[in-house]
C-alpha cells in the first residue's frame, strides 16, 4: 500500500533534521509526508475499534483519535509560540472538515450511488453545536475590537473556554447516554460474530495508536519547527500555512476514513466523522489549547481569533448547515462544499505575509 510506503520518510525526516537542519522547506514537505502514514494507521485503528460500538461511538472515537494529530501538531506550536498558526490551524481544521473531508465524502459515495442518506435530526443537533462555537469565537473577538484590555480577554477566553468544555461534556452525554436514537443511522454495524473475536484485534488497534501517536508527536515537532523560516523565505501568510496546510495534515485519518465510510453507503458514520470532528476541535480542541497555553509557550493564547478567520468558520458553518438540513447526500452537493473550500485557499494564498 502506498501510504505504507510513504513510512520510509519518518526516518527521512529526522536525518534532515539533524544532518540538513537549513534545509526548512525539504525537512516541512518530508515530515508533512511522514504525518499521512501516520495518521492513516490511527484512524484505520479507530476504525476496527468503531467497527464493535455502533455509527455514533464509531465517528466519535475516529473523530477524536483523527483530531489527534491536529491536537499534537498544535500543541508544539504553541510550545514554540506560534500562536498565530495554531489559530489558523483551528479553524483550517473546521473549514476542512466541513467542506474538504464531507465534500469530498459526498463526492466519494455520490459517485457509486445515485443518493444517500443520513439521519436529519442528528445534523441539525450539531449544526446547531456548530453555530455555538461559532457565537463562541465572535465574542472575544468583538470584545477585543472594543476593549482591547488583553489580560480581560485572557480572563474572558479561559472561561469561555470551560464552558464550552462543560458543554462539549453534556453534548457527549446527550448523544450518546439519553438521546442516542437521534444520531443512530440505518447500517447496521456489523456481524456480531465477527465482533466476538475482537479483543485481540482491539489489542493490535491499541498499540498502532499508542505508536502512531507517538510517531505523529515526534514528526509534528519537526514539522513545526521548519514553518517560521518557510514562511519568512517563500513569503507565505501563517494563516494559509496554518489553516490550509497544517489543517490538512492533522485531517489526514478523517479524509480517508470519511471517504472510505460514503463509499461503503455508511453516510451517518462519515457525516459523524466529518462535522463531529468540527464540532469536537471547536469545542473540545480550542478550548483545551487555551488553557494549555497557560502552561505551555511563552505566553497564553485567547480565542479572539482575527476576523478573516471567523468569518470563514461563518461561511462553512452556513453553507454546511443548509447542505445537511434535509439528510440527503449526492455528489453535486460534494462538489458545492469542495468549490466553496477551494475558493477560500485560493484567497487566502494570495494574501500577503
Amino acid at each position: 500500500m502506498l501510504l505504507n510506503v510513504l513510512l520510509l520518510f519518518v526516518p527521512i525526516a529526522v536525518a534532515l533534521e539533524v544532518f540538513a537542519a537549513s534545509q526548512h522547506l525539504l525537512i516541512f514537505i518530508v515530515s508533512a509526508v511522514a504525518i499521512l502514514p501516520l495518521a492513516q494507521k490511527m484512524g484505520h485503528a479507530t476504525e476496527q475499534l468503531a467497527e464493535h460500538m455502533g455509527e455514533s461511538i464509531g465517528g466519535l472515537l475516529n473523530a477524536t483519535f483523527g483530531n489527534a494529530a491536529e491536537l499534537i501538531i498544535a500543541l508544539v506550536a504553541l510550545h514554540a509560540g506560534l500562536h498565530e498558526v495554531v489559530e489558523a490551524s483551528i479553524v483550517g481544521s473546521i473549514v476542512g472538515n466541513l467542506l474538504l473531508v464531507f465534500g469530498a465524502a459526498m463526492l466519494a459515495g455520490g459517485s457509486r450511488f445515485h443518493e444517500q442518506q443520513f439521519n436529519p435530526r442528528g445534523a441539525r443537533s450539531q449544526a446547531t453545536m456548530l453555530i455555538l462555537s461559532t457565537i463562541a469565537l465572535i465574542l472575544p473577538a468583538s470584545f477585543e475590537a472594543v476593549e482591547g484590555n488583553s489580560s480581560t480577554l485572557g480572563q474572558l477566553s479561559v472561561w469561555i473556554s470551560i464552558a464550552l468544555l462543560v458543554v462539549y461534556a453534556l453534548y457527549l452525554m446527550f448523544s450518546l447516554i439519553t438521546h442516542p436514537e437521534l444520531f443512530r443511522g440505518a447500517h447496521a454495524s456489523g456481524d456480531q460474530d465477527e465482533a466476538a473475536e475482537s479483543r485481540s484485534s482491539i489489542g493490535r488497534a491499541l498499540v498502532t495508536l499508542l505508536i502512531a501517536t507517538a510517531g505523529t508527536a515526534w514528526m509534528s515537532e519537526i514539522l513545526v519547527g521548519s514553518i517560521s523560516p518557510m514562511m519568512q523565505r517563500y513569503g507565505l501568510s501563517n494563516i494559509f500555512v496554518g489553516a490550509f496546510v497544517v489543517a490538512i495534515l492533522g485531517n489526514a485519518a478523517e479524509h480517508a476514513t470519511a471517504i472510505t465510510a460514503a463509499l461503503n453507503n455508511r453516510m451517518d458514520l462519515s457525516f459523524s466523522i466529518a462535522v463531529g470532528s468540527s464540532v469536537q476541535v471547536a469545542l473540545f480542541v480550542a478550548p483545551v489549547l487555551v488553557l494549555a497555553s497557560l502552561f505551555l509557550g511563552p505566553m497564553p493564547m485567547d480565542l479572539a481569533f482575527r476576523p478573516a478567520l471567523v468569518l470563514i468558520v461563518i461561511l462553512a458553518v452556513v453553507v454546511t448547515a443548509q447542505m445537511a438540513s434535509d439528510g440527503y447526500a449526492d455528489w453535486f452537493k460534494g462538489v458545492q462544499l469542495l468549490v466553496v473550500y477551494f475558493t477560500l485557499a485560493l484567497t487566502f494564498f494570495y494574501l500577503p505575509a
